[in-house]
């Protein structure tokens, strides 16, 4: 006290101190564990709601298969590698010498050395942490190498080089390289650990003037060198193998140098490393670097020796003057290999005299074909099904469309189909709301489907359409809550008599207020409890789902929705097509899904870039997908996958089960595949060859349809998939080379009896020439025994068969052509002219190319595609017209007109005056033409071609009659009808009516 103030005591300052830092100090780690509990959290929803989803698929066991084999990986190897690096520090610390062979470079270098002996436990146990993290998340992503390696199942064929069979190349091989991964990684770690351990404690100072590390660093150091040395060796051992599957000069593979010059070095230089690994073990006992240097020296020499320069020089000097002999023998194994690790060992290629004019009897052999000639572009009429089915603004249709077939009536129609989805992006910006687009517009509705060869007006001819959806496809299931368009999530359900709130269809079938539904399929994850939902909530980071009163007891949320994602996440060894495409199956719309098993080991087969190979103008347009970035060397299309598109289930039937990936897979992951048994007729029916395998195998019988050693070697027979003219006329790049897509075509191959539904493309040589030199067809009627079959028809080098590119040029300079579409392509006319695929089929002993014509409207809303003509060549001659029959009567014109009087026709009755002859002629020529054009569009081409010899004999007497008649006599008849074609390929005017 002083002065009548009472002076309180000065707080300590240890107390000041704590009550000033305190808080920090608590809040930091109150901060870190915080970020642990969310990160963690944040972990344990992925794999959470990934168990609820495979458990909605009844796939529950994908999921348990797939986590367990992860977290035994990820604790095996990342126990191993934490266990190998804390133990070497260990025994670095233990050994650490008690003075420094040298001082510390730094004056504070030596507190990080006393600050982790200080807090020993928990650097180890950082270090440890990051380690097992670090080695099992890196093991854990090969949860399939290590899978496929336990469950492999032999191929029954054996390479002819090493004598071992396939799987050990497709299998082990894989996982003894990650096996050998993870042991570099561990060793050369530990080492690094042991490096710098040492280095802290003086035991290794490269800055010492006499012994840079002490005995024990020696020691220790000296047994991981070794290590590795050793596990180089295996390396090397390992190598002899990989050589099957190596990128050769030529082709992939072991060449003539790879066999008798990098084969026997990887040998020796295996031999120098195990004997390089002794010398550093030897080190242990015999501290000196000399021997291990030694080695060390002799083993980097003899890998540039052996492994660089004699291979080089061997190569130089041996093979190079003589490569056709030498690599002859290495060649006819890739091309054996290759051919058969794609599945091209059946392909037929036979020689095929197209002819460029057709006589009566070719065309009439053919008759069958026309209907299949497809005039409905899968790829343009998409705005066309939008605006004239699309009902609402909120539904939508893919940019592309799909092919399949369907019987009506009696007889099977290639025919365009699509799914009519939901689109809640299309909504009104009044109408974008939480509860609209996840419980509202939740699902699509129905199926549009229009005959792939018929048009009316220049609109597709509706099979299925409408809503509620009409037609003659049957009934089924309309609701589309599973598609490729549909939204992110979807919270569906009711309980029983609550309230519907989704929305079916926008009118009742009669008209009236929207018709609601709600949902009742098993699919979809039950979001009731609260706990679901807060994990929901978290997964989409969307309180609404935790909060929304529309979350009711009985509420699933639907998600991963796409066809694709589903197969991928059901069978996750699968490579899907890119292209699903909806079916209507036993009264349900699915969609299908090729599923693919791949490998990048098959000893000798022809590596390709599936990407690459697969990209055509459509890839990555619309909802078609592209495929990974990968090599490959072996594509089996060994499931057929089917997604419900009402609820969701996923189905995957064994295809080809032959196939030892297959069967490895089915191991691995028992009864998630059914058998191709239990495939259903009506599925069955609408099971196709998959086009992006067809794509990969296309690209590869560009070069490997040749099966001659010598033949290969000179390139002298190379092919290429044609650029796709339609692409480049639209503005695209020609130097890019983007390739003609496949098309589904109903034809007929001259060794087939009747027409198939198959999948065909043509070749061009490999150069700057365009005419075609083959066309490839495979039979993709899944209920045909011979589905699958490849035929190849190979023009002669002498015939100048015009190529796509060529044809496409035709029509565009045809005088004739240009005038029909000069009111379309006009600058004013407000529309322009889009052209469709051009198709190529063997017709006729020849080859015909068919090409539709569209009028789009290029301003203005509810724009469309419409047909207006049919662009057609053979040989050397090309027509249109306004029909595909009007285009094939003209192209065809001096084949048919043969000038011959028809059997049983009967001359004209003598009795009769020259004017009464004029006009009966007349009027049998008018029966005549109208009877061919009944006949050609029943595709009876017989009927066609005698009904028009008849209508010629007709018109031929009408000639001689009016040639009796006198001239005085005016004649009281028209003329006869003037679509007879006339004397020129291509009309001068365009014909009035629109394709149809």
């Amino acid at each position: 006290m002083s002065d009548g103030v009472y002076d309180m005591p000065e707080e300590p300052p240890a107390r000041r101190n704590r009550r000033t830092g305190g808080r920090p100090r608590a809040l930091l780690p109150t901060i870190a564990t915080l970020i642990v509990l969310l990160i963690l959290f944040s972990i344990f929803t992925d794999v959470w709601t990934q168990r609820l989803w495979y458990r909605s698929v009844d796939l529950g066991s994908v999921f348990s298969t797939v986590l367990g084999t992860r977290v035994l990986l990820f604790v095996i190897v990342g126990l191993l590698m934490a266990a190998a690096v804390v133990a070497n520090i260990i025994v670095a610390f233990r050994t650490r010498p008690r003075v420094a062979l040298a001082p510390s470079p730094s004056p504070g270098f030596e507190r990080y050395g006393e600050l982790l002996q200080q807090h020993g436990k928990i650097a180890v146990g950082v270090v440890a942490t990051l380690m097992l993290v670090f080695g099992g998340s890196a093991a854990s992503g090969e949860w399939k190498v290590f899978l496929a390696w336990r469950n492999r199942t032999p191929f029954g064929v054996t390479d002819k080089h090493f004598n071992k069979d396939i799987a050990f190349f497709v299998f082990d091989y894989p996982w003894l390289r990650v096996l050998l991964g993870f042991g570099y990684s561990i060793v050369l770690l530990s080492l690094v650990a042991a490096i710098i351990t040492h280095y802290l404690y003086g035991g290794f100072r490269p800055s010492a003037k006499g012994q840079k590390a002490s005995g024990a660093a020696q020691v220790q150091f000296s047994v991981l060198l070794g290590l590795l040395v050793l596990l180089k060796a295996f390396s090397y051992w390992l190598d002899r193998f990989g050589l099957t599957t190596s990128d050769a000069k030529l082709f992939t593979g072991v060449s003539y140098t790879g066999d008798h010059a990098i084969l026997p070095s990887k040998e020796i230089l295996a031999v120098i490393a195990v004997l390089c690994a002794i010398l550093f073990f030897a080190n242990v006992v015999r501290r000196t670097w000399l021997l291990p240097g030694v080695g060390t020296v002799v083993l980097i020499l003899s890998a540039i020796l052996l492994g660089a320069l004699w291979p080089a020089a061997l190569q130089q000097l041996r093979v190079r003057p003589s490569e056709p002999v030498k690599e002859a023998p290495y060649i006819t194994k890739n091309i054996e290999a290759t051919r058969q690790a794609y599945g091209l060992e059946g392909a037929d290629v036979t020689e095929y005299q197209a002819k460029s004019t057709a006589k009566p009897e070719d065309l009439t052999a053919d008759a069958e074909v026309l209907p299949g000639i497809r005039l409905i572009d899968p790829t343009v009429i998409g705005p066309t099904f939008e605006q004239l089915q699309q009902v609402r603004g909120f539904y939508s249709f893919p940019t592309d469309l799909d092919v399949d077939r369907y019987k009506i009536k009696g007889k099977v129609n290639d025919t365009v189909i699509a799914v009519r989805e939901v689109q809640v992006d299309r909504l009104p910006a009044g109408q974008r709301n939480w509860n609209n687009d996840h419980t509202v517009y939740t699902h699509g509705y129905g199926v549009v489907a229009a005959n792939g060869n018929q048009s009316q007006g220049g609109t597709p001819v509706f099979t299925e359409k409408d809503l509620p959806p009409t037609g003659d496809l049957g009934d089924y299931e309309p609701r589309i809550y599973f598609g490729e368009q549909s939204p992110d999530y979807s919270i569906v359900g009711a309980p029983e008599g609550g309230q519907k709130v989704e929305l079916d269809t926008p009118e009742g079938q009669k008209g009236g207020d929207p018709t609601l539904n709600t949902y009742a399929g098993k699919g979809g994850v039950p979001v009731g409890s609260f706990a679901n939902r807060l994990l929901y909530a978290t997964k989409f980071r969307d309180a609404n789902i935790l909060l929304s009163s529309r979350v009711n007891s009985a509420s699933k949320i639907l998600y991963d929705r796409t066809p694709r994602e589903r197969v991928e996440k059901a069978a996750p060894w699968l490579t899907p097509d890119g292209d699903p495409y909806p079916a209507i199956v036993d009264g349900q719309v699915v969609w299908i899904v090729d599923g693919y098993t791949t490998s990048d080991n098959y000893p000798y087969s022809e590596k390709v870039d599936l990407d690459v190979s697969t990209r055509d103008t459509t890839t990555g347009r619309g909802t078609i997908a592209q495929q990974p970035s990968e090599k490959i060397n072996y594509i089996r299309n060994s499931v057929k996958a089917v997604v419900n598109a009402y609820d969701g289930s996923v189905e995957l039937y064994a295809w080809d089960d032959k196939d030892p990936v297959l069967k490895t897979w089915m191991k691995a992951f028992p009864g998630t595949v059914k058998p191709r048994s239990d495939i259903s007729p009506d599925l069955m029916s609408h099971l196709r060859y998959p086009e992006d395998m067809f794509k990969v195998q296309r690209d590869l019988l560009a070069k490997y349809h040749v099966q001659d050693a010598g033949t290969w070697y000179q390139n002298s027979d190379l092919w290429r998939v044609p650029d796709d003219p339609t692409a480049v006329s639209s503005g695209g790049d020609s130097a890019t080379h983007i390739s003609q897509p496949p098309f589904y075509l109903s034809l007929r191959m001259p060794d087939q009896s009747e027409p198939k539904f198959s999948l065909t493309s043509v070749y061009v040589p490999n150069g700057e020439r365009e005419n075609l030199t083959a066309f490839v067809a495979v039979d993709a009627e899944a209920t045909s025994p011979d589905y699958g079959k490849f035929r190849v028809l190979r023009l002669p080098g002498n015939l100048q068969i015009p190529g796509p590119g060529q044809v496409y040029n035709k029509f565009q300079t045809d005088e004739g052509i240009r005038q029909a579409l000069l009111p379309i392509n006009q600058p004013n006319s407000g529309a322009r002219a889009q052209y469709g695929n051009l198709l190529t089929l063997p017709l006729g002993g020849g080859l015909l190319y068919v090409q539709p014509v569209y009028s789009v409207r290029t301003s203005g809303q509810g724009s469309y595609p419409v047909l207006r003509y049919v662009l057609v060549s053979f040989g050397d001659s090309v027509a249109y017209g306004g029909t595909l029959q009007d285009a094939l009567t003209k192209v065809f014109k001096t084949s048919v007109d043969t000038g011959e009087l028809p059997p049983g026709t009967e001359k004209p009755p003598t009795t009769q005056t020259p004017n009464q002859t004029v006009k009966q002629a007349i009027a049998d020529a008018q029966a005549a033409w109208t009877r061919a054009q009944t006949a050609l569009r029943n595709g009876d081409l017989t009927g066609y071609q005698t009904n028009l010899n008849q209508m010629k004999a007709a018109l031929d007497r009408a000639a001689a009659g009016a040639a009796e008649t006198p001239t005085t006599t005016p004649s009281s008849t028209p003329s006869p009808n003037p679509s007879n074609p006339p004397a020129s390929t291509t009309p001068t005017s365009p014909p009035t009516s629109p394709a149809g």
